[in-house]
């Protein structure tokens, strides 16, 4: 779908200007690139990611963690809800883009575009 095409085009992430990229979709699921920590202190790289739609309007969003790892983060209605670790899991919005944050210190930057409901 285009609307998911335009979300991971073109995403600046601060002082570093990494940008979420999209490399494939089937117009339900989308592969590309995230910007992403995933140590605390550490700046951020693209991480390649998968964004998952579900039928139920859920989404996934599996990124890997550049260490063998993916760290998947559970979306419902837009909204972070839940993560495959047992770390506390916190949000916010930076204009169009969602900063994830997964204690201690990772972080995962998605276009608030590529999380609406279809």
């Amino acid at each position: 779908m285009p609307r998911l095409a335009l979300a991971f085009v073109l995403l600046s992430a601060p002082a570093l200007a990494q940008q979420a990229s999209l490399a494939a979709t089937d117009g339900q699921n989308a592969l590309g690139t995230v910007p992403c920590a995933t140590n605390a202190g550490e700046p951020l790289r693209s991480c390649n990611a998968e964004l998952r739609h579900r039928d139920d309007g859920r989404i996934t969003l599996a990124v890997g963690m550049g260490n063998g790892e993916v760290r998947n983060i559970y979306f419902a209605d837009g909204i972070p809800e839940s993560t495959d670790s047992a770390a506390r899991l916190s949000y916010e919005t930076q204009g169009n883009v969602m900063v994830i944050f997964v204690d201690p210190g990772e972080v995962y930057e998605i276009p608030t575009a590529a999380l609406a409901p279809r």
